[in-house]
This record gives C-alpha cells, sequence and structure tokens, in this order.
C-alpha cells in the first residue's frame, strides 16, 4: 500500500527518504535515518521494529545486506513485510515477502533503494527510480520529490493517496527536512508547497543549528535575519507571493 525510495547523495553523504500511500501519517512509521550512517524505509505489514533495528545496525557499522537477512530470518511475519535500506557505504538491500500484496518488488542502485507494494505496476517504481537518476543535477530533496512524483504519474498506491512524507538528514540524526501530509487528497503537491514554504524562514534556521562538529551553532541572529530578509526581497521581485497558511507576524 505504499512506496518510497531510499537514497544517499555520494558527494555529501546526505541520507533521505520520501513515501507516498493511501494510508494515513505513512511518515510516522516507515522513514528511520541516523545522520552520515544509513537510511532505512519499512512498509506493507509494517514492523517498525525492522526500522528502528536496522537504523542501529547501520549505525554500528552492519552492512545492509547482513541486516535484512537477519531481520527475515527471525521474524515469523516476514512474507508480508517489506524493507530496503542504504549503508554507510552507500550499498543498498531489500526484501519484498511473498505474501506482500501485488503489484510489489524493488530496484536497487547505487546508492539508492525504490520498493513498494499494493501499487498500479511495475512502472511506478520504475520510473520513480528513472526520475532520481535523470535530476541528478537537483538537491537530494528536489530529487526525491521529482522521483515520488513521477511514480505517481505511473499510478502510485493503486488504492489512491492519502499521506506522503519527505525526510532528509545531513550530519545528524536529527533531520535537515522532515514534511510530512499525513491527510490530503494531493499529498505529494502538499510536500511540494511545504518546500516552498520552508525556504521563506525555516531553512535559514536549520542552517544554523548546532552540529557534532559546531556545538554552538550560529549564535548571532544577524546572518539568519539577512538571509531571511533577502529571500523576502527576492520574492517580491519575483512577484511570488508565500505559499504559507501562517497568520501575519505581530507587530
Amino acid at each position: 500500500m505504499t512506496y518510497s525510495i531510499v537514497a544517499r547523495d555520494p558527494a555529501t553523504g546526505h541520507l533521505g527518504i520520501a513515501v507516498a500511500s493511501r494510508f494515513f501519517a505513512v511518515g510516522a512509521v516507515v522513514p528511520h535515518i541516523r545522520g552520515g550512517k544509513g537510511a532505512v524505509a519499512t512498509q506493507a505489514f509494517i514492523s517498525p521494529l525492522w526500522g528502528l533495528e536496522g537504523v542501529e545496525r547501520i549505525a554500528r557499522g552492519e552492512r545492509a545486506r547482513t541486516i535484512v537477512d537477519d531481520l527475515v530470518a527471525r521474524d515469523a511475519g516476514q512474507a508480508q513485510r517489506q524493507v530496503h535500506m542504504i549503508d554507510s557505504h552507500g550499498d543498498g538491500a531489500a526484501h519484498t515477502g511473498a505474501h506482500c500484496i501485488g503489484w510489489c518488488g524493488h530496484l536497487l542502485g547505487d546508492d539508492v533503494s525504490v520498493a513498494g507494494n499494493m501499487l498500479a505496476g511495475p512502472a511506478v517504481i520504475e520510473d520513480t527510480l528513472a526520475a532520481f537518476r535523470a535530476h541528478a543535477d537537483l538537491p537530494l530533496a528536489e530529487r526525491l520529490l521529482a522521483a515520488m512524483e513521477a511514480g505517481a504519474a505511473a499510478g502510485g498506491d493503486k488504492r489512491g493517496t492519502q499521506s506522503a512524507c519527505l525526510r532528509v538528514h545531513r550530519s545528524e540524526d536529527y533531520p535537515w527536512f522532515d514534511l510530512r501530509a499525513d491527510d490530503h487528497p494531493d499529498p505529494l503537491a502538499e510536500l511540494r508547497r511545504l518546500y516552498d514554504v520552508a525556504h521563506e524562514r525555516y531553512i535559514h534556521i536549520a542552517e544554523a543549528m548546532p552540529t557534532r562538529a559546531t556545538f554552538s551553532g550560529v549564535a548571532d541572529r544577524t546572518p539568519i535575519d539577512a538571509g531571511i530578509r533577502a529571500e523576502e526581497e527576492r520574492r517580491a521581485a519575483a512577484g511570488i507571493p508565500s505559499r504559507s497558511f501562517a497568520t501575519p507576524l505581530a507587530g
């Protein structure tokens, strides 16, 4: 009932997962990422434990194939489950249980994996992967969105749409982006809107947040405020209205 893409940017080490489904709040249970280490998407007759354990083991340096094989061997419900992941080496592994609802399957490539179940057909994951590869010039978040949109155009979840999620981590275990449409008639379009709104103010704050390498982050608000102001001026000059639903700032 879901299709997703897990990817790593080899140039930066950034990791991302995008997922869409005719299932409520799919972003709450499918994606699991450890910054700079790896990413896991667990779906179908979902076991969140596969995601939690998988990403913990990736963070300890285990290879994706070893983890997937062990999860499958230990779980009596594995035939109804689907999982795919990318480890810190950029290697992928996946499992689509024999009893997952069709169409179901997965595709692996360098630094990327796509998987889905209860889909309109194999073109969903084929087109998702092809679009991701075709947009190598875009930032990781935008590549993931473009890939998911291609999968939707190929039919997506055969039951329809309800929720979607885009999560990207840089070096940290907290996400750089974690955008969700939990119950929406066009959740991927809603992710696009949220991604655009994030660039009005949020992205400037995110760039300043503390990291392992810079524990204090950016403590001076001056460059943050300057960046927000410059973006406001750029949008005003280009005639680009805000797509945010936020109330106007007081004062």
